[in-house]
């Protein structure tokens, strides 16, 4: 769901939307604002921020940002010392045009690919072609592949349509994907049985829409507690939680059972729980102005 107030975001670019023959000026707005709460590192003893510096081991002296060049390790100790502007050089140039490659249904991508999300508003003089894109592309239920250099990097985005408004999504290209050597492989072929219980189960807690605001981050919320209640002096007792045990085969039927017996009454719980909250920060104390 695109939430209405997103857009008064700092604008980070203005790009234009290259369709065919036609260009549509747009700004590309943040999407994602994550709500993590950040911590400093603290000296223990007194209590004080430490801060980072660039100490050269061989000069005896920290560095400023004007001697630093990057350098790639080929050998222990040894380096291939590159400038930034022989970086800048071989970086692609900057170009503001998307160019839309193709067009293929969005369940066609697979969403391992996607990195990051942005926020597509249309600009001056491009409002009729931003809103003809768009239902163009959910009459046609189509999201459109196209590359784009941002920032010194060549990257393939999708952009789709969402309630009228067009979504940035920046993509990791094939070679950027790990293969996955999780798989064992050994042969489990379940039981009948054991398949039908578990086809029963995933049917008594399935959904045919995904309601986002339905969850939040519970962590967050217990976390912001303890710090309130920990800056007011309180003393807390916390109690780890025991770590879950794999279920064992000879079990699994039995297991099966329960959880689909139990799936009425934490559906029943579910649908009587709190709506989901805001995640908020702990309060910060006002710092006295000097005098």
């Amino acid at each position: 769901m695109v939430h209405q107030g997103a857009l008064l975001a700092r604008k980070l670019e203005t790009a234009y939307i290259s369709f065919g023959l036609v260009t549509i000026p747009v700004g590309i707005y943040p999407a994602i604002a994550e709500q993590d709460i950040r911590f400093n590192q603290l000296h223990a003893p007194c209590g004080s921020r430490i801060k980072q510096q660039r100490f050269c081991p061989v000069c005896k002296r920290e560095v400023p940002y004007d001697e630093l060049v990057k350098g790639y390790e080929l050998a222990e100790d040894q380096y291939v010392r590159i400038d930034q502007d022989e970086l800048d050089q071989l970086q692609a140039e900057e170009s503001e045009a998307m160019e839309i490659l193709e067009f293929v249904p969005l369940p066609a991508v697979d969403p391992i690919y996607f990195e990051s999300t942005y926020y597509l508003a249309a600009e001056t003089r491009g409002e009729k072609t931003y809103q003809l894109l768009s239902q163009a592309m959910e009459q046609t239920e189509r999201v459109a592949l196209a590359k784009f250099v941002w920032r010194g990097k060549d990257s393939l985005f999708v952009i789709r349509s969402v309630q009228g408004r067009l979504l940035l999504h920046r993509m990791y290209y094939h070679n950027d994907i790990r293969e996955f050597e999780g798989t064992s492989t050994k042969d489990h072929k379940p039981e009948s049985a054991e398949l039908k219980l578990a086809t029963q189960l995933i049917e008594s807690i399935s959904s045919e829409i995904f309601d986002a605001q339905a969850y939040r981050d519970e962590y967050q919320q217990r976390l912001v507690e303890f710090i309130e209640e920990k800056s007011k002096g309180q003393r807390i007792t916390l109690h780890p939680k025991e770590a879950p045990r794999a279920t064992e085969v000879v079990d699994l039927m039995q297991r099966l059972k329960e959880s689909v017996a139990q799936t009425a009454e934490k559906k029943r719980t579910r649908s009587r729980a709190l709506p989901a909250q805001v995640p908020r920060q702990p309060e910060k104390k006002a710092h006295a102005r000097r005098r």
